[in-house]
């Protein structure tokens, strides 16, 4: 299948690209090492790990990206229709990743922890739990965090993605369908009463007014 040879160009094109910036590291100063939680006194992993999980991790999840197209696809004659926004998500978080990266390593941590934090928010309006989002958020925190870390901070932010964008947000979107249906309903109800209430109003008043001239041609007379 087409996209299957796309799938392993790609992952070939990681591959080269990881193991190319881990040479390049081990004949410059050394292959860098990450803390956990960047915590001197917890274990810390070397970016050699990255060398074997991100290739992997590229494979497994455009696998996943490529059985969503076969179930999604429409035609079923076996050509897959790539749609345009697993691209754009892609980089969107690619580029979010890298952003997070470039801040962290020039010092602006609260920067980044405000971009960290930022996710959650962004959970409840874009599905952030998808395949793509996931690959491109770790391809964009490797050069900095390995891929170890930024393969585990991606794998919290889908969890939290996922209950957000799946239960959380389909549940504000009921409460709100709710209340906005019995505020439309109230307000008839209470348009209704009005309308009842002026024609009930113009009623007595026409009554008074016919009285009134009754009356007064009565004197007359």
């Amino acid at each position: 299948m087409k996209f299957l040879s796309y799938r392993l160009y790609f992952t070939g094109a990681i591959t080269l690209t990881i193991w190319a910036l881990l040479l390049w590291n081990h004949y410059h100063g050394g292959v860098p090492s990450h803390h956990l939680l960047h915590r001197k006194d917890l274990p810390e992993i070397s970016d050699w790990w990255s060398g074997l999980l991100l290739p992997l991790l590229t494979l497994f999840l455009t696998y996943r990206i490529q059985k969503r197209l076969v179930r999604n696809n429409e035609n079923k004659t076996g050509f897959l229709k790539f749609p345009k926004n697993i691209f754009y998500r892609f980089l969107s978080t690619l580029l979010y990743g890298a952003l997070i990266s470039l801040l962290f390593y020039l010092g602006y941590s609260k920067i980044t922890g405000y971009l960290f934090n930022g996710i959650i928010l962004l959970a409840l309006f874009f599905p952030i739990y998808r395949a793509e989002c996931l690959l491109g958020f770790v391809l964009g925190l490797t050069f900095t965090f390995g891929a170890v870390i930024s393969t585990t901070a991606g794998i919290i932010f889908v969890i939290i993605g996922l209950v957000l964008y799946l239960y959380v947000r389909r549940g504000v979107i009921f409460l709100f369908k709710k209340i906005k249906a019995l505020i439309t309903s109230q307000s008839k109800t209470i348009s209704l009463f009005i309308l009842v209430l002026s024609l009930v109003s113009f009623e007595g008043y026409y009554q008074i007014s016919t009285d009134t001239r009754l009356e007064n041609n009565w004197f007359k007379l």
